[in-house]
């Protein structure tokens, strides 16, 4: 029997979130503009109002008090809220080993220091990173997500050469920013759903397999009693292939910053 994990929560913060920088976003159930559900198995949950993060952390060379640390229902990691000097309070990322009181800064060049961000060119080979941005002053775009962090590898002209989670190798412009440390709640990966209402809570409805179908609803459909899929491979509802397939497009812009692709996990 698998042993459930339950996340410390101990050193969050039991204070309400922060008034201003709350939004009420609209349940679309995975459907787009045009009302069509895109996104299968989607609906319901429970109400969650949406944290407002500050990714590009722009007020810079000013310090900023941790304040709290709190739990934010739209993604995995926690988050933090910083008071700067002149009063202005924002959220951010909040990385591991940062404590409610710490003081944390953005500028070009400061300490080495976790929740301290700065650009990449100063930022020592060999240390770890997050929340990093793709262009300059655009906000940190990759590696957010709970327990994440690249590490950087080199410095060579005007790229910063970066090893991605995934162990991807890949090019960064030296002058975008970057946060010291991993992202938050490393535990989240070890986290077992437990019952089939926790998932329902998350928005995500149930989920039918194809073998339980008829083949008039599915390729994997049909057969007396339990069948295998009758296919050389599995496929989509709609009969598109669905294991092993590329889905990166081939002329993406950024397919010349990868110096390595991620090696693939041998089952």
């Amino acid at each position: 029997m698998r042993k459930k994990i339950i996340r410390s929560t101990k050193h969050l913060s039991k204070k309400k979130p922060h008034k201003g920088l709350l939004l009420t976003l609209k349940n679309n159930a995975g459907r787009n503009n045009q009302g069509r559900i895109t996104v299968r198995h989607r609906g319901g949950g429970v109400k969650r109002r949406y944290r407002i993060i500050d990714f590009a952390q722009k007020k810079q060379n000013i310090p900023a008090k941790v304040i709290s640390l709190e739990y934010d229902p739209y993604r995995t990691a926690f988050i933090m809220l910083l008071e700067y000097e002149d009063g202005e309070k924002r959220y951010a990322l909040a990385p591991d080993r940062v404590k409610q009181g710490d003081t944390v800064m953005c500028a070009e060049k400061t300490d080495l220091k976790d929740g301290n961000r700065m650009k990449l060119e100063n930022i020592p080979v060999g240390s770890s990173v997050h929340n990093i941005e793709f262009i300059p002053g655009s906000g940190g775009k990759i590696v957010r997500s709970a327990g994440s962090s690249a590490k950087v590898l080199a410095h060579e002209e005007k790229y910063s050469n970066l090893q991605m989670p995934s162990g991807e190798i890949r090019k960064i412009l030296k002058n975008c920013f970057a946060s010291i440390g991993s992202v938050s709640n490393s535990e989240w990966r070890y986290i077992n759903i437990g019952k089939a209402g926790s998932s329902r809570l998350k928005g995500r409805r149930p989920a039918v397999r194809g073998t339980a179908m008829n083949p008039c609803d599915h390729p994997h459909g049909g057969g007396e009693g339990r069948q295998p899929i009758g296919l050389k491979y599995p496929k989509t509802p709609w009969g598109k292939h669905a294991l092993g397939v590329k889905t990166r497009k081939r002329k993406k812009w950024t397919t010349k910053l990868i110096i390595q692709r991620r090696k693939k996990i041998k089952q």
